[in-house]
């Protein structure tokens, strides 16, 4: 078989110059369209519940949380593993399914299991939470936000409600998660002795509250000739106002939250801090889709936050755009492999050059690398595989190789040429290329499947 392939494209030289040029048209197309990547997709498909349940000690999580979401989720098709954690307050449940399972069908699944089961969990516990799908990679970029003239709560609040969402809006995005700062609360710090004093209970101050900050609908009004929509307004949401929420009336004295309670703003109790480059802040991680492009997924980030920028500035916040940055790792195994070609193709060419005084082979040697690269691109595209750090590496490691199979096979032709002019009646120069290609072909290609029998553990 290889001897009629090396036959053809003797034979056929300009059909197969054709189809090199088309080939290396095609790679550079696919390189431009390829998936970039710090590590590959190595997870199977994985789906994480969280379930909140504030005040439950790491047992009762166990117990009333953790363990009725694993009965309910056990019998998901595809399910291949699944490992709990329960602690204070908080319930997470990593699902992990069947290499090849549809993550979209798995997903719905869970979905659909999960809206059954939240109504029987404690009423304490909030609605479970089925996580966006990220990449295995997980992080696209961190970063970080200080101010030396706004306090932790105003940070944390700016970062929350305008540098969050615009970050959320950008395509490839599953997740912004922040860290840091003081997380702002109206809080109704309540005085056990007024209680006592005014023999109010505490459920009753809970009740108020809620009753005074829920908004409901209040429903229509209509006569024979018109629906009037009533809207409720005026619901109190700073400290001022929800501290003037009537608790009761005794002998025409109101009794009023602020009696019985000090109602202010405050920061929710921490489970972490940050620090940005020693000085406290507030940290923002930013998870990519699954699937995404690390690389684009990261200049668009990069570009919406130099528009967010100034904004940040007017404000007195430094913005500190790239604590850690993946695409870092992409663009060094990019630049050595670009090393690695540039080296490797001149190194080839001065070689053949200097021994064989031969430019023409020597170019033809050192158009096999990009050549073959620029193919390896294509069937990389073709299987749904993006370029990340290992196969680049590869692809570097693999220059070797295809350095040596040009040279042995160009190096033998130039020579039997050479042999070939000095004889009386010189041979078809097709014939003898044909030949002398023939000759080394079983001896690259033992060689060629001894290197990639070592590689085999690694692959494996």
């Amino acid at each position: 078989m290889l001897n009629a392939i090396v036959g053809f494209a003797v034979r056929f030289r300009g059909v197969m110059i054709a189809l090199a040029v088309l080939a290396a048209a095609y790679g550079v197309l696919a390189l431009g369209h390829a998936r970039w990547d710090v590590f590959p997709e190595f997870a199977p498909a994985q789906a994480n519940v969280q379930t909140e349940a504030p005040g439950l000690s790491p047992q009762q999580v166990e117990t009333l949380v953790t363990q009725p979401l694993e009965n309910a989720l056990a019998g998901a098709s595809g399910l291949a593993g699944m490992r709990s954690k329960s602690i204070q307050g908080l319930s997470i449940i990593t699902l992990t399914f069947d290499e090849g399972s549809d993550i979209t069908a798995v997903r719905q699944t869970v979905a659909e299991r999960l809206a059954r089961t939240g109504a029987n969990l404690p009423t304490a516990a909030h609605a479970p939470v089925l996580l966006p799908l990220s990449s295995s990679s997980g992080i696209a970029l961190t970063i970080g936000l200080t101010s030396t003239t706004r306090s932790p709560m105003a940070l944390r609040t700016l970062a929350d409600w305008t540098v969050k969402p615009q970050l959320l809006a950008v395509p490839g995005v599953s997740d912004v998660n922040v860290f840091g700062g003081a997380l702002k609360q109206v809080q109704i710090q309540v005085n056990p002795a007024a209680l006592a004093r005014y023999g109010v209970s505490f459920q009753d101050v809970i009740a108020a509250a809620r009753q005074a900050t829920g908004l409901t609908g209040a429903g229509f009004v209509e006569n024979d000739e018109q629906r009037i929509v009533l809207t409720p307004t005026g619901v109190p949401v700073t400290p001022t106002t929800i501290a003037a929420v009537p608790l009761h009336t005794r002998a025409g004295a109101q009794l009023s939250l602020g009696d019985i309670a000090n109602v202010t703003n405050g920061p929710a109790p921490t489970a972490g801090d940050a620090t940005i480059m020693g000085a406290p802040g507030v940290m923002l991680v930013i998870d990519e889709q699954y699937g995404a492009n690390t690389v684009q997924v990261t200049q668009d980030l990069e570009r919406r936050l130099h528009e967010l920028q100034p904004a940040l500035k007017a404000q007195g916040v430094v913005l500190h755009p790239a604590l850690f940055r993946p695409a870092n790792f992409i663009a060094a195994a990019t630049s050595h492999l670009r090393d690695a070609l540039l080296i490797g193709a001149a190194l080839v060419i001065v070689v053949l050059f200097l021994f064989l005084r031969n430019a023409q082979a020597a170019l033809i040697s050192a158009l096999a690398i990009p050549l073959s690269l620029l193919m390896a691109v294509v069937v990389l595209e073709h299987f749904g595989l993006g370029l990340n750090t290992m196969t680049l590496g590869g692809l570097a490691i693999a220059i070797g190789e295809v350095v040596d199979d040009a040279i042995v096979d160009v190096e033998n032709i130039v020579r039997r040429l050479r042999l070939n002019r000095a004889l009386p009646t010189p041979l078809p120069t097709l014939g003898v290329v044909l030949a002398a290609s023939l000759e080394v072909r079983s001896a690259v290609v033992y060689a060629t499947f001894i290197v990639a029998l070592v590689f085999v553990p690694v692959v494996t």
